[in-house]
């Protein structure tokens, strides 16, 4: 009888341990999936996207019409269209990796151990989650370098780009830090706190691409919505990182410098913020379309 209740006790203990090990693994695979469906979202935005984001740069830094930037563009040829691109596949999609899935961490984490109201903890858990991504400022760093025509025949991909800011010392790979702080927690906040409200208003989807359908307006509104809010931001970021050495200018004296460039209007400082807007609708709109089926697949 000893030897029954000790293997039956033996063989509950390792049902029990796999049933602890299954679930482990279940968490584990709930959390990573956000992770990676933020990872191939942003993928198939960039891809898609890039040539518009590059017109829109330099609206941002020159100050050009659209017409002017696309001919700037069309100068510098086909073979430097897509000139750039391996810093924002590499930050974008590190990025929204870590938006997404540190979100998704830190709100599980503060819901558990706080007592605020979810949509403080939420916001927090949002901020926390876009601070966490300016550690990839390099790569958005680089990025702005290597769109820029001024430097095109300084260097001529990544690696060499990378390269030439070395002896200038760690900090010249954080200009433009302290925008991009500024834009990332807020509109990380607002984005997934009206996330959901904004789909409620959207009509009751009834079948599968109808909801695709949703979940792409709602992410193009919101961040075409973003965009335009923190558009003087992006201006500042810009003109802060096509420079290579010399004085880290602050914010505000960056931002009074364009101003007076632009002739004290306000329209010129948003040129591009029309291409942006209606760039940041698809751009949004495949992220969050894409991000939402992948969820739902995984």
């Amino acid at each position: 009888m000893d030897s029954e209740a000790h293997e039956k006790r033996k063989s509950d203990l390792v049902l029990s341990n796999s049933k602890q090990d299954f679930m482990h693994h279940k968490r584990a695979i709930g959390t990573s999936k956000h992770y990676v469906c933020g990872y191939c979202a942003a993928f198939t935005n960039i891809a898609i996207t890039f040539p518009i984001q590059k017109v829109l740069f330099r609206q941002q830094l020159y100050g050009l019409r659209t017409r002017d930037a696309i001919r700037q563009l069309e100068r510098d040829g086909i073979r430097n269209l897509y000139r750039g691109i391996l810093p924002p596949l590499m930050q974008k999609t590190t990025t929204l990796a870590l938006m997404f899935g540190l979100y998704e961490d830190f709100s599980s984490l503060l819901l558990r151990h706080t007592n605020s109201p979810e949509i403080v903890t939420r916001s927090v858990a949002a901020i926390l989650a876009g601070t966490t991504e300016a550690i990839l400022t390099p790569f958005e760093r680089i990025q702005t370098l290597l769109q820029d025509c001024k430097h095109h025949d300084r260097f001529t991909n990544t690696y060499q780009a990378f390269k030439v800011l070395r002896p200038y010392g760690f900090r010249e790979y954080y200009r433009g830090l302290i925008p991009i702080l500024v834009r990332n927690g807020p509109s990380n906040a607002l984005f997934f706190g009206l996330r959901k409200p904004i789909k409620q208003c959207l009509p009751e989807a009834k079948s599968y691409s109808a909801n695709l359908v949703n979940d792409f307006i709602c992410g193009g509104l919101l961040g075409a919505m973003l965009g335009f809010l923190f558009f003087p931001v992006n201006v500042v970021k810009a003109r802060m990182q096509s420079q290579i050495g010399g004085e880290f200018a602050s914010f505000g004296k960056i931002l009074m410098t364009i101003w007076t460039e632009r002739d004290g209007k306000l329209t010129h400082l948003f040129r591009g913020a029309h291409l942006n807007y209606h760039r940041s609708i698809l751009s949004w709109g495949i992220i969050n379309a894409t991000y939402e089926l992948l969820l739902k697949l995984f």
